[in-house]
């Protein structure tokens, strides 16, 4: 409910609610995390009454309070604006697609051609979230293979370093999405020739996420040891990177599925620290880009592993906040679907069935869908719903929809 506060206060505001604190224990809270001596209790509070009513806590304080709340402060307070990746292949280049294309047919290749092919790319690593996976997994392939052709051109050394780190960057986004259709023995293939690509060009952030898909896939067939091997291999691969944030968050997530609570807070502190260290990234909507509300998604399924069912359902609606614009349109459908689970094992942990189920089949019926991910988090929902209510046929029918979903992937946990 809108109720005319600013976001982010709201959002202080239901972080503090979530775990049972006054605003004098989150003040003293925030002391911990402060690098230097705050006011008084009382004034402390009165400043904390006032950020939660709405009025912009100064630069000094915003990463404070983040940390208080475990996350990063672009996270909760205002970030610049998301670009026009579209826009921006014809600004910097002054080339449509068709333009580039004739290019790559006639002429060799120069430094406005690579630019616009490096954008082109970054342009379909931002429609990952959005556009459906035929389509994408059409087009990523028909670029990868017009680089290959570009192999027989009269290349200098650091165009052919260019050209095989784009053709890295393609690899990686082809890979993630047959492995969101369910096709895990050419996503693993595809993986493998980007980390060959990445060893090629020598560029070690396509190395770091070429790890990072390793990880995931290991947790999703529940591999949580491979997990980690994976995240530590990645993260000494691409430490100065986005993605050692991401890593970090998939180390916590096994060891959180492993039930070893203290590994799983040092792995999450370990990716926070990082992230708030890192400047705001230029591109949000790029899949390969670590943006500050990822942290609350990486959060939010470590929480709610660990029973903290309030926390993790506070992180759950800023999640479906942020990834839902003013008209309902879905903005991160992915990572919707599983604020949704969460919110539904809230809800089933709460005695709440029919809202749970409410829950569960809309995250089930998205339009766009990473399969193996869902089916991860979706047993946690199924589990509840086994244990609880096994009697109940509206529990049976979405069990029988999530079997339904799992069959034919081959290499997948099933509920």
């Amino acid at each position: 409910m809108n109720d005319g506060r600013p976001d982010w206060a709201r959002r202080i505001s239901a972080e503090r609610a979530a775990r049972d604190w006054s605003q004098l224990q989150a003040v003293r809270a925030l002391r911990a995390h402060a690098s230097s001596e705050l006011p008084s209790d009382e004034s402390m509070v009165r400043q904390w009454k006032r950020w939660e009513s709405g009025s912009m806590p100064g630069e000094f304080y915003r990463p404070i309070i983040a940390a208080t709340f475990g996350t990063v402060t672009h996270a909760i307070f205002p970030a610049p604006t998301r670009r026009d990746g579209n826009a921006e292949i014809i600004a910097v280049s002054g080339m449509e697609t068709v333009d580039i294309l004739n290019r790559l047919n006639h002429s060799d290749v120069d430094s406005a051609t690579l630019d616009a092919l490096r954008i082109t790319t970054d342009r379909l690593c931002s429609e990952y979230a959005y556009l459906p996976s035929e389509q994408l997994l059409t087009e990523g392939r028909q670029w990868m293979r017009r680089l290959v052709d570009l192999h027989s051109r009269s290349l200098t050394l650091s165009q052919h370093r260019e050209i095989l780190t784009i053709s890295g960057w393609l690899a990686l986004l082809v890979g993630c999405v047959e492995y969101d259709a369910g096709n895990r023995r050419g996503a693993e293939a595809t993986r493998r020739a980007a980390l060959s690509l990445a060893g090629e060009s020598g560029n070690s952030e396509v190395a770091g996420w070429a790890h990072e898909m390793r990880a995931w896939f290991a947790l999703t067939t529940g591999d949580y040891r491979g997990v980690i091997a994976a995240s530590r291999a990645g993260a000494e691969a691409a430490s100065k990177h986005g993605v050692a944030v991401q890593l970090a968050a998939q180390e916590a997530k096994a060891w959180a599925r492993l039930k070893d609570r203290r590994q799983t807070e040092f792995a999450l502190e370990k990716g926070r620290r990082l992230l708030e260290s890192m400047p705001h990234p230029e591109n949000l909507d790029n899949h390969f880009v670590v943006d500050p509300a990822k942290f609350d998604y990486y959060a939010m399924d470590c929480y709610r592993l660990a029973g903290e069912d309030r926390i993790a359902r506070t992180l759950a609606e800023e999640v479906l906040r942020v990834g839902t614009d003013f008209d309902g349109a879905e903005l991160a459908p992915l990572r919707n679907a599983e604020a949704r689970v969460t919110l539904g094992v809230a809800a089933a942990r709460e005695g709440d069935l029919e809202q749970a189920l409410i829950y569960g089949e809309r995250a089930l019926s998205a339009d766009r869908q990473s399969v193996p991910s869902l089916l991860m988090t979706s047993r946690e929902l199924a589990a509840v719903m086994k244990d609880r209510y096994r009697a109940e046929p509206a529990a049976q029918d979405y069990l029988s929809h999530l079997r339904d979903l799992g069959q034919g992937k081959p290499g997948l946990i099933l509920p």
